[in-house]
């Protein structure tokens, strides 16, 4: 069986996961304004080709990659769901 972490590696694998969420949270803005701004320039430029989507789809490619490796494949998940299933296997042995 796995040996449990300890306080302080419990302590620096939050802290890391925070300053994670932090920076995605911090792109997330830049990406919106950034596109925002880009829509507008577009608008007042005489409304042609759409070439503002190129940026916002390319970019957004990879904030995506940045939510899904930080929010759904969360090693932290793994870990709990594991915990989980240990547990309801102790309960059915007799």
């Amino acid at each position: 069986m796995a040996k449990e972490p300890s306080e302080e590696q419990m302590y620096e694998e939050a802290a890391k996961r925070v300053k994670e969420k932090k920076r995605f949270y911090s792109g997330l803005a830049t990406y919106a304004v950034v596109n925002a701004v880009l829509v507008v320039i577009w608008a007042l430029s005489g409304r042609g080709y759409p070439w503002f989507l190129w940026p916002l789809g390319i970019w957004g490619v990879f904030v995506l990659g940045d939510f899904l490796r930080i929010f759904v494949f969360d090693k932290a998940s793994d870990d709990e769901a594991i915990k989980k299933e240990v547990e309801r296997m102790k309960k059915k042995q007799p």
